[in-house]
């Protein structure tokens, strides 16, 4: 062996060869071992694929490797196989994909013999939790008192800052030590009191633990049917074997929830978090620990998908219909569907769960591709929430709420119940308008308005983040006769205070949570009954459990009626079905409230009647008649510069002059939103019946891509499977 093939961190489809001469006290190579290289003028770090005894390079131009990082791969076969796969079928440069999907520390070069965690634990004078004027320092005992020990790391995934976990450590009311890398397979898991299962409960959960080898099943599961529920006494199965398991959510603010439930069904298993909001040595620790095996359970967003594990035994993918499990930029992967291929790498079940399945989900499983697993019966009460379509015309309303609305709010409000009102749109409202002249607030980098944020006295684009203050006069006109046009959740929530005066109102949506650990103290504060009123965006409808919700007020139905996006209805009936079951989840059935300007339109009515399994149904059969994914396959090239002219010329030279043979293009045509951050921005469409047909294509395009002089004046993206069309 003389040479080695590696990949490195640069946008180009290929890989590299380099010579390997003997270095000093240098282990024996292995592929997915880390090595450092000469790269033109700089020093690279990059993973070894393959060991060669000849290479194409000639001799002169090939130069050796400067030194040997790992003494035992970082990578295996198998995880980089993984990766392959993944480069491959998103078209995306390999060394790219694999810097993706490592942590910081390992791109960086670091060591990764990361084999120690700091935990906490109660001494005995925190154990008889004394009262403490901080409410922060207080919660975090209780959390302890229920949990036992925790690693620092879940307790700021949980909320609790690093300044009062040092304030209890000098008040000794806990202690912080080591843990060391410690094989958990070496003792039997303790579980924790469980419910008992009903009927399709029990159904499903002795499928997938009797399913052998790879499986897929699709658990349909309407909102509050314990599809949770499934989930733990399946990952007990696993657990008792010695078996590691992946659970997929789809954002960090589910992440709290989802530990507390787990952690109290598993009290002395190991269960680490994969996200964002982690240090680069605390990606690091989980990422060593699921190697070694030191971790039994990974709850983890969409990139924990790339873990390394020693003994995989069940993927979990929980609101796998959610886009969060899309990555928009860079590498565009989704984390369902690498899932789906990992466990069929690993010869394991994979588990995906939805009240609101994607069609592309559904439509495997009506093809018997994926197991379908349903579970109609909501676990706390027997009866169905009560669906009611507000019509708006000629209503009279304020602030966007129907007087009818509000009548039924006093109703539940005086039982002493909780009220959500959602809105998905933040900000005071969308645009301010001249009562003059008709001026807008429009962004002056976007072709779309700027957001008035009335709580900070500013105009905010969100597409671009420009910000400036709000005018006091119109600037075409001079009229200072200007007022905000349209509704958003601060205005709601202004409204509602003055209409409610004495009753606490709670807002989430981006604006509100910011702060690190705000969303979590919020979540606690509606869980104990402090805020009667919720208001909030799409971050209130996803997964929460409020038991005292009764009434889901709905606002504007009608946006998504009607879009540029051949998926919008698909997105609307999946938010409403979302929205509407945190109601009704404490025994009595809940109620929905959907105001509306048509209320005769068929998706409504066929949402509310039928519900959202009758609505994916025949959503799917208008794929089948206008020949749109999942019954065909998708990919988009978009492309964005600031001359039009350049962005034009870039994608029209990707149309072939004659057709390509089981293809179909449409474009370029300028994206639903033409101009951000001051570039223009268009799109071509490539669709094909056949998968391999479009990757075959979509393989040609990248390669004549790579020596179009065209593409270096523009910024373009290849997306495979895309969920968003603007």
């Amino acid at each position: 062996m003389h040479f080695v093939e590696v990949a490195i961190k640069v946008p180009l489809q290929r890989t590299f060869d380099y010579k390997v001469e003997q270095l000093l006290h240098s282990p024996e190579l292995k592929p997915g071992m880390r090595v450092r290289v000469p790269f033109g003028s700089q020093k690279k770090v990059a993973v070894v694929l393959a060991l060669k005894t000849s290479t194409d390079v000639p001799a002169d131009k090939i130069k050796p490797i400067i030194d040997v990082i790992d003494d035992t791969p970082v990578l295996s076969e198998q995880h980089l196989a993984l990766l392959k796969f993944t480069a491959r079928y998103y078209c995306y440069p390999l060394g790219e994909t694999i810097h993706t999907a490592l942590p910081a520390a390992l791109r960086q070069g670091e060591c990764p013999d990361k084999t120690s965690i700091n935990m906490v634990e109660l001494t005995d004078k925190g154990a008889k939790l004394p009262s403490l004027k901080a409410k922060t320092q207080l919660s975090l005992l209780k959390q302890l008192a229920e949990s036992g020990k925790s690693s620092v790391t879940e307790l700021k995934a949980l909320g609790f800052t690093k300044k009062t976990i040092d304030s209890l450590l000098d008040k000794e009311l806990i202690t912080q030590f080591i843990e060391h890398d410690n094989q958990w397979q070496q003792r039997a898991p303790t579980v924790g009191s469980k419910p008992v299962l009903n009927k399709e409960q029990a159904v499903a959960c002795t499928s997938i633990n009797q399913a052998r080898g790879f499986t897929s099943f699709l658990l349909e599961g309407v909102t509050g049917s314990g599809k949770t529920e499934v989930y733990l006494q399946c990952l007990e199965e696993v657990l008792k074997k010695g078996q590691q398991a992946l659970v997929l959510v789809p954002e960090i603010g589910l992440t709290p929830q989802t530990v507390n439930r787990f952690r109290r069904r598993f009290p002395d298993t190991p269960i680490m978090l994969w996200h964002s909001a982690l240090t680069d040595n605390e990606r690091l620790q989980t990422w060593r620990f699921c190697e070694k095996g030191s971790c039994a359970i990974v709850i983890g967003t969409r990139s924990s998908i790339f873990l390394p594990f020693l003994s995989l035994g069940m993927i979990i993918v929980d609101e796998e219909h959610d886009s969060s499990f899309k990555q928009q930029d860079t590498l565009r992967y989704h984390a369902r569907d690498l899932a789906a291929y990992r466990a069929y790498q690993h010869n394991i079940p994979l588990v995906l769960g939805s009240a609101t399945p994607a069609l592309e989900t559904l439509h495997k499983a009506i093809n018997n591709k994926y197991q379908l697993l349903s579970l109609t019966e909501r676990a706390q009460t027997s009866t169905d929430n009560q669906f009611q379509l507000m019509d708006m015309k000629g209503q009279p309303e304020q602030a966007g709420i129907a007087h009818a609305s509000l009548a039924y709010m006093r109703q539940h409000l005086e039982r002493g119940k909780q009220v959500m009102v959602f809105l998905n749109r933040r900000g005071f409202s969308p645009t301010l308008i001249c009562h003059e002249c008709g001026w807008l607030s429009e962004c002056s980098r976007c072709s779309t308005s700027a957001t008035f944020h009335k709580a900070i006295g500013q105009m905010i684009c969100h597409h671009c983040g420009e910000q400036h203050q709000v005018p006091h006069q119109c600037p075409d006109c001079g009229s200072t006769q200007i007022f905000p046009n349209g509704k958003g959740t601060e205005q709601i929530e202004e409204f509602l205070t003055q209409t409610f005066p004495d009753i606490p109102i709670s807002r989430i949506d981006r604006d509100s949570t910011r702060r690190k650990g705000s969303l979590e103290k919020a979540l606690d504060d509606i869980n104990q009954g402090g805020a009667r009123i919720l208001v909030g965006t799409q971050m209130l409808a996803k997964g929460h459990h409020f038991a005292d919700v009764s009434l889901v007020l709905i606002l504007d139905v009608d946006s998504g009626l009607y879009s540029c996006d051949f998926r919008a209805t698909e997105h609307l009936a999946q938010l409403v079905t979302q929205v509407a079951g945190r109601a009704g989840r404490s025994g009595e059935p809940g109620q929905v409230l959907l105001q509306t300007h048509f209320p005769e339109h068929p998706l409504l009515q066929d949402l509310v009647n039928n519900g959202y399994q009758d609505f994916a149904r025949y959503a799917l059969t208008e794929r089948v008649d206008a020949q749109l994914p999942p019954i065909t396959n998708m990919a988009m090239v978009r492309a964005e510069g600031h001359n039009i002219n350049q962005v034009m010329d870039f994608l029209t030279d990707l149309v072939p002059v004659q057709n390509v043979s089981g293809i179909q293009l449409l474009g370029p045509i300028p994206a639903p939103l033409e101009r951000v951050a001051g570039k223009y921005r268009f799109q071509l469409h490539i669709q094909a019946q056949e998968r391999s047909h479009l990757h075959q294509y979509l393989a040609q395009m990248v390669d004549y891509i790579s020596t179009s002089k065209l593409a270096q004046k523009v910024r373009w993206s290849l997306d495979v499977d895309p969920i968003d069309m603007i």
